[in-house]
């Protein structure tokens, strides 16, 4: 089986998504500074709006898409199925975390905060998107993996 990625036939620009993932990974450095869960609901919500409505609902969404203007940064899509399965794994992270924080086991929640962070920031500086690598071990052990 050759490598492959989620393939949903939608572009996403790649500058945004790195943006995205920078701003979600300055939130989770202040929420691991702080433990404000206005941080963590925050970051739900907004993930919500990608995930399940319109992307322009989003406000990280709209921050990146500026500081790509700003940046002057030419478009560079990617097939956006591996973005929103790595969407779908940073809801998870964010439901941990603040489940974490209301049963106030902070040594867990730390420790979800430090793996999501990585997550993140593989996206932000180097473009890894590692849902896309789970999807591809996922896919071998279940070949009818979203089909």
């Amino acid at each position: 089986m050759s490598y492959s990625c989620p393939l949903n036939f939608q572009s996403v620009d790649s500058y945004i998504a790195r943006f995205i993932a920078l701003n979600v990974s300055v939130l989770l450095i202040a929420y691991m500074v702080t433990f404000n869960t206005f941080i963590l609901y925050f970051l739900f919500f907004d993930f919500m709006m990608r995930l399940f409505c319109k992307k322009e609902y989003s406000p990280l969404f709209h921050i990146s898409r500026a500081l790509k203007k700003v940046f002057r940064l030419e478009d560079k899509f990617t097939d956006g199925g591996a973005k929103r399965l790595a969407g779908y794994f940073g809801l998870f992270f964010i439901l941990l975390l603040i489940a974490g924080n209301n049963l106030n086991i902070d040594m867990f929640s730390i420790a979800v905060s430090v793996i999501f962070l990585f997550c993140a920031l593989l996206e932000a500086f180097f473009s890894y998107c590692l849902g896309c690598k789970i999807y591809f071990i996922i896919k071998k052990m279940y070949p009818n993996f979203m089909n």
